[in-house]
């Protein structure tokens, strides 16, 4: 159960990562690139996952292959959403350096340093991670309906926008029962 904890971690990391990234660079575009209902990027803690499973190196090594071993990870979760799903969650063919739009050059080369910090500065804190079984088993079946819902209402609709919208709509409801 601790890798899938580490799975979920590093998803909901790159989540507040992608959401960052979205505020800072102003982007007009800021909906979800992940799950219906939960806060996760499982892009990332895929890329995470494939980043712990190397051996261990010295710093500048770590950088080149996490921001390889992010890049596969990357490049993999757009081929298969694309082959099995027929949709792309993100396009970098504007972006200099790309490889069918699936991954680029700049973000090759932040995955690097990025990945190589989490390593260094976030994974010591997690290998003494202690989680009740019943709290993973919940999350375990949380995750795995929000999946299935996700696949199945991209299966049928071939539409990332219509899942931004419909997760949209959904925390448009959210906020308003939060207001009254």
């Amino acid at each position: 159960m601790q890798l899938l904890w580490y799975f979920w971690i590093y998803s909901f990391l790159g989540w507040i990562l992608e959401r960052a990234y979205a505020f800072l660079v102003q982007s007009g575009r800021q909906e979800r690139r992940c799950l219906l209902l939960l806060p996760l990027c499982p892009v990332y803690g895929l890329g995470m996952l494939a980043v712990l499973a190397l051996p261990p190196m010295g710093w500048l090594s770590l950088v080149f292959w996490g921001g390889v071993m992010a890049t596969a990870a990357e490049y993999g979760v757009h081929w298969a959403c694309e082959t099995f799903l027929g949709v792309r969650f993100w396009d970098y063919s504007g972006v200099p350096g790309n490889v069918g739009g699936r991954v680029c050059l700049p973000f090759t080369l932040a995955w690097g340093p990025l990945t190589a910090a989490a390593v260094r500065f976030i994974q010591p804190g997690l290998t003494s991670l202690t989680v009740p079984p019943a709290l993973s088993w919940l999350f375990l079946l949380l995750f795995t309906a929000d999946c299935v819902c996700s696949v199945q209402f991209l299966r049928t609709t071939r539409s990332v926008n219509a899942l931004r919208s419909w997760n949209g709509a959904l925390s448009s409801k959210r906020s308003e029962r939060g207001r009254i």
